[in-house]
């Protein structure tokens, strides 16, 4: 059965590394040989290696140092150590634990004992990496909207000063767009709150979908109010882009429960114009300013865009 994992051997002796590789590879292993430390860690980065079975003594870097090595860098991933070595004394022993081994075995070493720790080296893999994946999950869980899946207010809070500190700084473009939709109460009253999330949702992914990926970001803001964040963008770039949403979401029909339901959206713009003592200006000076442009738009009639510059 072939393994997922890849083994590092790393060995100064070409006679003893064959024997080991000769013996991993029979029982499914992807096997490649360092010579020494130094050379192992300099493969170490360039590769998806699990699993280390390094000899103790050895020329340049020992296998201690490379134990130490290992845990100062972060691969991305757990590197399970397996230390080969002739020292059998307690001492010994602990000097290469703590050196960030994870095992050892003492030489000679019995073939199916050395497989019957790379088994627990496998255990031991997925679990951390399940744990990493899982701590990814709740991590995004924690700056996740619920309903709509976007961005919740506490992210917000977070990274928007981030975003106006750094246009301030470096003078870059930033704009934001805050978005309600017109008369959303009404869809609540008519026909439900469960109709209203699915509108709520069909909304917002007819605008995540037409955000610039990996640039711009968007955030539930309040009810059925979302800010977007558009990142290297002048006002009036972002009125262009909150007209493009505007009339998609004028044009979006939503099947919810039966019925057919269509909205329009109210959009208040915001930028940075560089062009004023930018040092009493805050975040909360920019949402401000999207903010009144936004009721600007409702007292206009809705279904519409009004930017200004701060």
């Amino acid at each position: 059965m072939k393994k997922d994992f890849e083994v590092m051997l790393v060995e100064d002796s070409r006679t003893q590394a064959l024997k080991f590789q000769i013996m991993l590879e029979s029982h499914g292993y992807h096997v490649t040989v360092a010579q020494n430390g130094l050379e192992a860690m300099n493969m170490l980065l360039n590769s998806q290696t699990s699993i280390v079975i390094s000899d103790w003594i050895m020329p340049e870097m020992d296998g201690s140092e490379l134990c130490r090595a290992i845990r100062k860098h972060d691969f991305g991933n757990y590197v399970y150590i397996i230390l080969l070595t002739a020292k059998d004394s307690k001492n010994d022993i602990i000097e290469g634990l703590e050196a960030g081994a994870d095992d050892y075995l003492t030489k000679p070493v019995d073939d199916a004992e050395l497989i019957a720790r790379l088994t627990t080296a496998e255990r031991v893999i997925r679990l951390e990496s399940s744990l990493k994946q899982r701590n990814k999950e709740i991590a995004l869980l924690s700056i996740t909207d619920p309903l709509t899946k976007v961005f919740n207010r506490g992210y917000l809070n977070d990274n928007l000063p981030k975003a106006f500190k750094r246009a301030v700084r470096y003078n870059q473009k930033l704009s934001i767009i805050i978005c309600d939709i017109d008369h959303f109460k009404t869809v609540n009253d008519n026909y439900g709150h469960q109709t209203g999330d699915i509108v709520l949702k069909s909304f917002v992914k007819e605008l995540n979908d037409s955000l610039r990926k990996d640039l711009d970001w968007m955030a539930r803001y309040g009810g059925e109010e979302f800010l977007i964040v558009l990142p290297e963008t002048d006002l009036n770039g972002a009125t262009a882009a909150a007209e493009r949403f505007r009339s998609r979401i004028a044009k979006l029909v939503t099947h919810a429960e039966g019925n057919d339901i269509q909205l329009t959206a109210s959009f208040g713009i915001a930028a940075i114009s560089h062009e004023a003592n930018e040092s009493y200006l805050t975040t909360d000076d920019m949402i401000k300013a999207a903010d009144r442009c936004l009721y600007q738009a409702k007292d206009r009639g809705r279904n519409k865009c009004i930017g200004a510059s701060i």
